[in-house]
């Protein structure tokens, strides 16, 4: 049931992706360890560079919110906001994601669909990621 809720959540959000270049919708559903959900959409900007994607825009309105313990993620996108493919996180998310999160249990959910998703922890999709541990 929360997959379920959270797929639900990420679809929900897709409308609100601002994309008047790209027109690719993507949006994302952050699972919090005390089980709030914050989403997030893509944000694109004339000059590319300070675009945001779906995922850091979830993250950062978590963290601005104070949680620092997260589960899962659910990403969904496509042109024009169809969803007709898989959706995965960039390299720049994905080390977001690394910064706050454990990758062997962090679980990043690619949706399609609430009956088509793909499951992954974020180990599996950043190994050897770089992380506030290395740096002690």
């Amino acid at each position: 049931m929360e997959r379920q809720t959270l797929i639900q959540a990420a679809i929900d959000a897709l409308p609100g992706a601002y994309v008047p270049y790209s027109h690719f919708h993507v949006a994302a559903a952050l699972l919090c360890g005390d089980g709030t959900i914050y989403t997030g959409i893509n944000i694109e900007n004339a000059a590319y560079t300070p675009t945001v994607c779906a995922e850091r825009s979830a993250f950062f309105r978590a963290v601005n919110e104070g949680k620092r313990h997260f589960e899962a993620i659910v990403i969904c996108g496509g042109k024009d906001g169809m969803l007709t493919d898989y959706c995965p996180p960039c390299g720049v998310c994905r080390q977001v994601m690394r910064e706050f999160c454990d990758p062997a249990t962090f679980r990043v959910i690619l949706a399609k669909s609430q009956e088509e998703y793909r499951e992954f922890t974020l180990e599996q999709l950043l190994p050897m990621g770089f992380g506030p541990e290395d740096l002690q």
